[in-house]
């Protein structure tokens, strides 16, 4: 079989051409196609190519044809090419799609082992955190199971959300408007949010991170809200009525305000 390849120099030259005569910056370029100005950066370096499906909307974008942005020139309107001229580029961007792809499933190993090393970093400070607070008597003491309740649910949530989620939602998301995500037992039902694979990767990461910090984080914030509440409650019985629900609030909101901000933002 031919080997067909796209050539990535003369493809990016052209899109610096185009995007240029457009008055677009990489950024706003990247904006209008839902992907980072990096990603930009490197078609016009030559450094890759960008994913089949972004051809169609990003020659439509630059006023050119899909072969013309292939070809990496201007293709006179009285020139008809021949099937010898445009099998290569249908091929080579058949070709250029299976790289990405490949290309795309490393970079997500890679990303899932950068928020792993994260993950065990923020277990261990917790780990430190809980051993120093069981130290304390008088602030562990009753109040054991709202210490534990934050962390446990990071825990648990963060092993899924780094390990076990899926990076990509099928495609059918991209076409309807969404605001639920299924996937084995997990399940998320956020109202105003349409979930889809411009605003996933990012609403992930957003969790990610709430699990990260609620792990590093929450012991301090936990005996500052005890020792608050203790300035307006004496009573032990109606401080701990209290710092249940803010309990409770905070790690729902904390989880659930960055999932909404950026899956809006971004959908």
């Amino acid at each position: 079989m031919a080997n067909y390849k796209i050539d990535n120099g003369k493809f990016g030259a052209f899109l610096v051409q185009l995007r240029k005569e457009k008055g677009l910056t990489q950024k706003e370029l990247a904006e209008k196609l839902y992907v980072s100005d990096k990603a930009v950066s490197k078609w016009e370096r030559g450094l890759s190519l960008p994913d089949i499906a972004l051809l169609q909307p990003m020659a439509a974008m630059l006023e050119v044809s899909v072969t013309e942005l292939l070809s990496g020139e201007f293709i006179p309107a009285d020139r008809s090419l021949t099937v010898e001229e445009v099998e290569p580029l249908v091929n080579g961007a058949l070709s250029m799609n299976l790289t990405m792809t490949a290309r795309e499933r490393e970079e997500q190993r890679e990303h899932r082992r950068k928020w792993g090393g994260r993950f065990a970093a923020a277990i261990a400070v917790c780990a430190l955190e809980l051993w120093l607070l069981r130290r304390i008597e008088w602030l562990w003491g009753d109040y054991t199971v709202y210490s534990l309740l934050a962390p446990a649910m990071a825990l648990g949530f963060g092993v899924y959300l780094i390990f076990f989620a899926k990076e990509k939602l099928p495609a059918f998301y991209d076409q309807y408007q969404l605001n639920f995500v299924s996937d084995g037992a997990f399940r998320m039902n956020v109202v105003g949010v349409h979930f889809n694979n411009r605003n996933w990767p990012r609403v992930l990461d957003a969790m990610r991170s709430w699990a990260c910090l609620t792990l590093a984080a929450w012991v301090p914030v936990y005996c500052g809200i005890y020792l608050l509440l203790g300035l307006f409650f004496s009573d032990e019985w109606l401080r701990s009525m209290v710092l249940l629900p803010m309990v409770l609030f905070g790690i729902l909101g904390g989880l659930f305000l960055p999932v909404v901000i950026v899956g809006r933002k971004y959908e």
